[in-house]
Parts: structure tokens; C-alpha cells; sequence
């Protein structure tokens, strides 16, 4: 009988259950024990569904309290020195201290989970011997079966995806921690073994990217030790987001199952097999049902492709699954009221999806003639979504302007000149990235607003006594270029999708982005177009109340795009510049209502870089053209900034230099570090701000912490083209600690400042 899987499941809950208990955790609302039933009936009820839904292999110990990357590394022992662990099962205090920092201890550094929007905390070695301290996945199986009667399918991360993507060791020193954690990880597998596991999945996806010789053996290594300490467990080595490389290779470890992406990575992986079949002794998981899109599958089409790979795979060895865990969609369009019905019925979210897997299994039984009826509604459902949003006069516009050169009237250095004669910044100037924290008085004034409770006079009302206070709190802490703080607004993509045509909204669309972090991508289901000013009234009002400059605050085409739900019929680049074309009359706008300095923001480019070197060429050169068809217009006293969250500057400093903004803020408390090392190596020659402190915890950093991170920095870098800025927009932090982490940045500021005037 062919069978039905998830890679992992939304951990959120449908109402963001997660996230609430987490906060109230944090906030000492919510006493540990009662913590932990909370998070177990959350789980609970996310295994229910899936069995209710007649999925065959349901994961376990795909749940996290955090994040998956952080359980394997405390799973492991593998704690800094600096949070004083000594031994035995990681406290919640540890654990959290290592995601969110200390009073006295940093946060080990949050980057992305390969080219997706989720966060990982990034594992430090640094010479730990690592020891098991409970296996989790045991306990994960135990609990489903316990409390359900699942015979769950436990998830772990693979030994080489963990070791690639951790810190804090040599190439040199790589065999040795590998061989450190084999044993542990034959003691789990041993032990789920015993306890009469038949599946276990181990997540490779760090196989869909480009490997050397010496991973390919390490990986041999790794399968082969596997299968000769537990013979009789089925292992699904599991990989996603891409097609895989050596593939021969991969395709003859000694494993009962490889996993592929058949979506993200379809031409690839069905180009191998192909080519070169599929080992008859093998099951091979069909990631078919789109883990990291919300429309719904064009089943006809994956009909076709499952029976193309019944050729070569006997299908009693299918298990048809989706392409990625569930993890990056939000949980259900049941809870969806509000939108058009054109709309709604083409969307499938984490449960819809599971439904979708059922009739696959239905239809590739018996040739789709069980579902004859859910075939004709799902033509229908696309036929529908295709003849809404389509604005002919758009698609005209955007493509004469993309065939036209996108350059700004004069190169940097000369532009720099104009600028500094204009507004005459200190040395070292200092500046935020754009919002400052969302009390909950501002929320609750939202609330009110959009359920009709407060008319547009009022809710602009309390907005400017908000920006009122900001601005003269910047004042007082002695900021060089102010903002206005950003309270109107509830998420940098979703405010300006909202002010688009094009976009749709959902109401409880949530997914991860990291902690209790959770994000609502928008819907791009049309041609986007302009339709009015967005920031303009804000912005203006802000520059009303002080001499200083304040910065105009947009979120760029690419970081929209990528932190968007997007439109499968027309490609990515021809999106982002119909984005580019909207937020380039946003711009134009500012400049003309007298805005001088304008931040267009790009914190996601890095992470649509597409996994295969072979397309990123191709994609930053559309995406900083995109960037460039936003900018290009300004005058040369105009400073456009931009800001990016930490990215490996080495392999994308060209790219973003071709962006040509003015001043380039970069998120780098976490790695401070290894992006200055970057520059080592690397000459920047235009205006550049490495964020001196880590926002995404709550301690206030140390004076003394920021003037190293300054010095650091300053040893690479032109003090005259350095800013002074916190890594991050300040929107998810309190107040008090707000104001005094900027009042210690501001001290450093002139303490370096004193060092470097000549």
C-alpha cells in the first residue's frame, strides 16, 4: 500500500497558541510546569490532526520550543562556556538564554535556514566534547504512541547538515567532531531500535548544495556506520528545498529511503533519475505537495509526474509527501473569511495540504478515477486565479522601464560631496534602522482604528503623539538622523502590500520566522501597481517637528517579494520590478514633499539567493537591478540608505555595491566578527553602519561591548564613510531597554569619536 508523509508540521498552533505560551513563559506569567502542558497539548493536537487526516508516517520531534537546530545542539551538550552549564538535561533557562541572551551572556548568533524566511540559532563548538543529555526523539515516540497510539515517524537533523551549518571549528577539525557525535547519534538511532521504531527521518538537506570530496566521504562515513550499528531501522535520509548533488553518490548509501524535493528541486532530481533510475532496493520519498507555497497543487500535473516515477520506482516504494516540513505555511484557509472566493479556493495552507496528500494516494490507486470531481474543481480553482489582478497597462509600464538603464546621475563620490555639504553630519553619525517599539497601547490603538471603533482623525491623532515623543526622546539621546518610528504600522511587507494593488491579505496567515516570532506574508495575486502615497503623511509630519533629518522608511521590491506569498504564473523577476515600479513613485513622492534622506529597506536578500551556484548570478543581477529601478530617480543631495540582515558578505559584496545606496546598514552583532573579517579581504567604498548591538534580545548591551564592535570595525573601514546604528529595527522591544541600549550606543559613538578626530 503506498503511504502518505509530512516532513514536520506548523509548530504555531491555530490561533498561535505557541507563540502566546512562550511570551507569558518569558514574562514569568506562566509557571514551568504549566508551560510544559500547554506545549504538550499544543503538539498533541497537531499529531490528531494529522492522524485524523489519514497520514501514514507522522513525524514526531519535528516540535520545538524554539527551534530544531538549538534542540539537536542541547540535545548534544553543546552549550557556550559563557551560560555556565555543567552537565545533564539542558534547563529552560540555559535554553532560552542561548536563543535570547542573558543579562550577562550574549545570544549565539540567529541566521536563515538556507534560502527560506525561518531563523536557526547557530550552534557553537569551540572545542566542546559533546555528550547525549536525553534523546529527544525517543521521548517524542514514546509520547505519540502513549497518548495517541501513533507509531510516529521521529525526525533528527543529520550529522553533516548539523555540522555545516554549526560554528566555532577549523576544515582541519571537522572529522574530529564528527567523530564525536557518530556515537551519539548510533546511541539514539540504537535506542529507537530497541524500542521498535520502524522509520526514522534524518534531515540532509544540505545535500542540495555544492559539496567537496571530503563531505562526500564524511557523508559515507555517516550512512555506513548507521547501517552496520542499526540494520534493522528504516532510515529516510531526507533532503528538501532543492535537487540534491551526487546524486549517484547519495543514491548508494546504505539506507531504506532517500527523500527528494520534487517540487523546489524538480527539473534536477527528475533529471537524475532519469538519467540514471532509482536503486530497486530503495523507497523513494516524492516530495510532491509544496511545503513552502500556499497555493493549492495543480494535481493533474502531479498525477502525471507520480506515474512518470512509477516507471522506475515499483509503487508499493512511494511515499508520497511533501516537499519540505510544513513549518513555512501558515496552519489552515478554513480560519480565511474575508477573502474573495476566486482567491480562497485556490489556497491550500498546512492542513489543506494534508488533504491534498490523501487524494494523491487516491488518485494515483486508481488513475484519478476516485477523484474525478476534486480534478475538475482544482482546473476550475486555477482558472479562476488566473483572470484576477491582471492590469494589462501595468504589465506595458514595467516592461519599458526594465529595458532601460537604471543608474543614478552621478557615482558615489560625487554624490557623497553633495550630501555631506548638505546636511553637514558628524563623524561617526548615528542613526536606527526605522521602527521603535509597538507598546501595547499602540497595538490596542490599531485595533480600534480598524474595527471602526476610532475614525481616521483619531487614529492619526494618537500616531502623531507617538512620533511626537520619539522624536524628542531621539533628540534628547543625542541621535544624529532621526526616524518617525514606524507606529502605524504592523509589519514592514504587510503595510505597503496593503497600500498596492495586487496584494491580498489573509487574517490569520502566521508562520515562524523565529522564536515566538511570527510574521503574516501577504498575498501577491495580480499585477501590483501604485495607487497612492503610502509614507508620505508620516514621514512629513515627523520632519515637521525637528531640525534634524529624518529618513523616509520603505520596504524594497526584493524583501517584499521574498517575504511574500507570490503568484506562480508570471516569474519572481518580473514581480520585483512591478514592485520596483510601485515603490519608485513612493520615492519620487518623499523626495518631492521635501524628505532628503529615504531608507529603502532589503533585509531579504540574501536569502532568495538560490542554493544552486549556477542561478545566482542570474538573480542578483535582477534583484539589484530591481533595487536600482527604486532609487535611481533621486536627485544627488538625496541619501538613499538601505539595510540587510547578516549575510556572507564575501560571496554578495559586489552585488551590493552595484546597488549603489548612499549607506548600507548590516545586521552583524551576532557575527560581528567574521563579517568584519570579511572586509579584511574585501574593500567597501561606500557608506556602511555594522549594527553595534543584537535587538533580537532583551539585555541592554554594555558601552564598553559597542566600542570594541566600533574598533573592529573602524580597523577596515573609513571612519568618514561609518555609521553608528543597532543591527535591527527596535519594534519587539520594551521601552525602557530601548532607551538605554541607544543611550550606551550614543556614549560609544563619542568615545570613538574622540579617538578618531584628527
Amino acid at each position: 500500500m503506498i503511504k502518505s508523509s509530512v516532513l514536520g508540521y506548523p509548530r504555531i498552533g491555530i490561533d498561535r497558541e505557541w507563540k502566546k505560551a512562550l511570551e507569558a513563559f518569558w514574562s514569568g506569567k506562566l509557571e514551568e510546569t504549566e508551560f510544559h502542558n500547554q506545549l504538550q497539548e499544543i503538539r498533541l493536537s497537531h499529531l490528531r490532526k494529522q492522524q485524523e487526516k489519514g497520514i501514514s508516517l507522522i513525524p514526531v520531534n519535528d516540535f520545538s520550543y524554539y527551534d530544531h537546530m538549538l534542540d539537536t545542539a542541547t540535545m548534544f551538550g553543546l552549550i557556550p562556556k559563557r551560560f555556565s552549564y555543567i552537565d545533564g538535561i539542558v534547563p529552560l533557562s540555559v535554553y532560552y538564554g542561548i536563543a535570547r541572551g542573558t543579562k550577562d551572556a550574549t545570544a549565539s548568533e540567529m541566521t536563515k535556514w538556507f534560502n527560506t524566511n525561518y531563523h536557526y540559532i547557530v550552534p557553537e563548538l569551540d572545542g566542546a566534547s559533546p555528550v547525549l543529555t536525553e534523546n529527544r526523539p525517543l521521548i517524542a515516540y514514546r509520547e505519540a504512541k502513549e497518548k495517541l497510539g501513533i507509531e510516529g515517524k521521529p525526525v533528527i537533523v543529520g550529522p553533516l547538515t548539523f555540522l555545516k551549518l554549526s560554528k566555532g571549528y577549523t576544515l582541519s577539525e571537522a572529522d574530529a567532531y564528527l567523530d564525536k557525535l557518530l556515537p551519539l547519534y548510533v546511541q539514539i538511532l540504537q535506542e529507537l531500535s530497541i524500542e521498535g521504531v520502524e522509520w526514522v527521518q534524518i534531515d540532509e538537506p544540505i545535500l542540495v548544495t555544492k559539496l567537496t570530496e571530503f563531505e562526500i566521504q564524511q557523508l559515507k562515513k555517516i550512512y555506513e556506520t548507521f547501517a552496520a550499528s542499526v540494520p534493522n531501522l528504516k532510515i529516510m535520509l531526507q533532503t528538501y528545498f532543492e535537487s540534491i548533488e551526487h546524486y549517484s553518490d547519495i543514491a548508494a548509501l546504505p539506507v531504506t529511503g532517500i527523500g527528494l524535493d520534487f517540487v523546489h528541486g524538480l527539473n534536477g532530481n527528475l533529471t537524475s533519475i532519469r538519467a540514471l533510475g532509482f536503486p530497486a532496493d530503495k523507497v523513494l520519498g516524492v516530495g510532491i505537495i509544496d511545503g513552502r507555497g500556499i497555493w493549492k497543487a495543480p494535481l493533474r500535473a502531479k498525477l502525471a509526474l507520480l506515474k512518470e516515477l512509477a516507471e522506475f520506482v515499483k509503487p508499493e516504494r512511494l511515499i508520497i509527501q511533501s516537499s519540505c516540513s510544513l513549518l513555512h505555511v501558515p496552519v489552515t484557509v478554513e480560519r480565511e473569511k474575508k477573502l474573495v472566493a476566486e482567491l480562497k479556493d485556490a489556497l491550500a495552507f498546512a492542513d489543506e495540504k494534508l488533504d491534498e496528500l490523501g487524494l494523491l494516494v487516491r488518485g494515483f490507486l486508481t488513475d484519478g478515477a476516485d477523484i474525478t470531481d476534486e480534478l475538475e474543481e482544482n482546473d476550475r480553482a486555477f482558472q479562476a486565479l488566473k483572470l484576477l489582478g491582471e492590469r494589462s497597462e501595468i504589465q506595458h509600464a514595467v516592461a519599458a522601464i526594465s529595458n532601460q538603464q537604471q543608474v543614478r546621475n552621478q557615482p558615489f563620490p560625487q554624490r557623497n560631496i553633495v550630501q555631506q555639504q548638505k546636511w553637514q553630519l558628524p563623524l561617526l553619525p548615528t542613526t536606527t534602522i526605522g521602527s521603535f517599539p509597538q507598546s501595547a497601547e499602540v497595538r490596542k490603538a490599531r485595533q480600534l482604528w480598524r474595527k471602526g471603533d476610532w475614525n481616521n482623525e483619531q487614529y492619526n491623532d494618537f500616531i502623531h503623539g507617538q512620533i511626537d515623543i520619539w522624536i524628542k526622546l531621539q533628540e534628547e539621546i543625542g541621535l544624529d538622523v532621526l526616524v518617525h518610528g514606524e507606529f502605524e504600522r504592523t509589519d514592514m511587507v504587510e503595510f505597503f502590500g496593503e497600500k498596492l494593488a495586487g496584494f491580498a491579505f489573509t487574517q490569520n496567515g502566521w508562520v515562524q520566522s523565529y522564536g515566538s516570532r511570527c510574521v503574516k506574508p501577504p498575498v501577491i495575486f495580480g499585477d501590483v501597481a501604485f495607487t497612492g502615497e503610502m509614507t508620505v503623511a508620516e514621514t512629513k509630519y515627523a520632519q515637521s517637528r525637528t531640525k534634524h533629518p529624518v529618513k523616509g522608511m520603505l520596504t524594497g521590491p526584493i524583501t517584499i517579494l521574498n517575504w511574500s506569498f507570490v503568484r506562480e504564473d508570471i516569474s519572481r523577476e518580473q514581480i520585483a520590478y512591478q514592485l520596483a515600479y510601485a515603490l519608485r513613485q513612493e520615492v519620487e513622492a518623499l523626495e518631492q514633499a521635501g524628505i532628503g534622506m529615504i531608507q529603502v529597506d532589503e533585509p531579504a536578500v540574501r536569502e532568495g539567493l538560490p542554493l544552486k551556484e549556477a542561478e545566482q548570478a542570474n538573480y542578483l543581477a535582477w534583484a539589484v537591478k530591481a533595487f536600482r529601478m527604486t532609487t535611481c530617480t533621486v536627485h544627488d543631495s538625496t541619501q538613499i540608505h538601505t539595510h540587510m540582515c547578516y549575510c556572507e558578505f564575501h560571496d554578495m559584496i559586489g552585488s551590493i555595491e552595484e546597488m549603489d545606496a548612499d549607506v548600507i546598514s548590516i545586521e552583524t552583532s551576532r557575527s560581528h566578527g567574521e563579517l568584519v573579517h570579511s572586509f579584511e579581504e574585501n574593500t567597501y567604498k561606500l557608506g556602511i553602519g555594522l549594527g553595534v548591538y543584537d535587538i533580537h534580545s532583551p539585555r541592554v548591551p554594555h558601552v564598553a561591548e559597542m566600542t570594541n564592535m566600533i574598533d573592529r570595525a573602524l580597523r577596515v573601514l573609513d571612519p568618514k564613510l561609518f555609521w553608528i546604528n543597532p543591527d535591527c529595527g527596535l519594534k519587539t522591544r520594551g521601552f525602557d531597554e530601548t532607551i538605554d541600549s541607544l543611550r550606551n550606543m550614543v556614549e560609544a559613538t563619542q568615545i570613538a569619536r574622540a579617538k578618531y578626530i584628527k
